[in-house]
């Protein structure tokens, strides 16, 4: 049996699960079979967390599809939520987790219950400019890295549509195109005002999914970087809102919600 927590955060859905349950060589195939939809118990990615301290842990991800991901910061934060409510932590409190982007400081803002607020320093972003050939028409992005890889693509409205295609198909073109040999986040930007933006996102080893944490931070550093947006900015998408702050040359914030769901046990 397999003891296991469900949680979410914006709607990106992540089983927590202890590793020393798992041994390595198995942890793959496990994450596949947990995070099935209809046959398993069903989420975006497993986290293996392997507790270093009271306050500290080692986590890896693994995707739906088996891939591993460097960090998510939307399951770091859910992993975070677990580990406060486990050690009874309360606000101000801090939890450091060593991912495999490195380590990632995550302080809790709120606690009630089940429902937190996280805020998570997510590193030093790495930024440049692409274009993209999708059937000899050319796709403009920002490729940004936050610990795991991005491509973000700025839209003209809330329909998304880029090429007269749905940013569904367009993100899976893109996620596999050979420019990227391991593959990418692909994020659909729709600029709100100077302080607000809506995203959308294609994610690597999973699909189009409610929410992402890096890609939150990818879509505001881009925006930030390329577009004059604000320093604090509020990223919106299909799951909920989070709060990016970046000052252009350091340590990226990200602050959102992480909801513990259930616990229990599969085979």
């Amino acid at each position: 049996m397999i003891r296991f927590v469900k949680a979410h955060a914006c709607g990106n859905d992540f089983l927590v699960v202890e590793a020393r349950q798992i041994s390595a060589e198995r942890q793959r195939e496990m994450a596949i079979h947990l995070c099935a939809r209809n046959t398993g118990i069903g989420a975006d990615g497993v986290e293996y967390l392997e507790w270093t301290g009271e306050r500290a842990g080692r986590i890896r991800l693994f995707n739906a599809d088996g891939s591993i991901a460097e960090i998510s910061g939307n399951g770091t934060r859910c992993v975070a939520a677990w580990m406060a409510h486990e050690k009874g932590l309360q606000c101000g409190d801090i939890l450091t987790l060593e991912t495999d982007a490195g380590p990632r400081e995550c302080r809790i803002v709120d606690a009630s219950s089940s429902h937190y607020q996280i805020a998570s320093r997510m590193g030093i972003p790495e930024i440049s400019m692409r274009s993209v050939d999708l059937n000899g028409k050319q796709v403009e992005g920002v490729v940004v890295s936050v610990g795991n890889p991005h491509f973000v693509i700025f839209v003209p409205d809330g329909s998304f549509t880029i090429l007269g295609r749905s940013w569904q198909e367009i993100g899976q073109d893109i996620c596999f195109h050979p420019d990227f040999p391991q593959q990418t986040n692909v994020e659909f930007v729709h600029i709100l005002n100077v302080n607000e933006i809506e995203f959308r996102i294609f994610e690597r080893g999973v699909g189009p999914t409610a929410s992402s944490g890096t890609g939150a931070c990818a879509s505001a550093v881009a925006t930030i970087s390329q577009r004059g947006g604000a320093k604090h900015l509020l990223a919106r998408s299909l799951g909920g809102e989070q709060r990016v702050e970046w000052d252009r040359t350091g340590e990226i914030l990200l602050t959102g919600p992480a909801e513990l769901i259930a616990q229990g046990e599969a085979f």
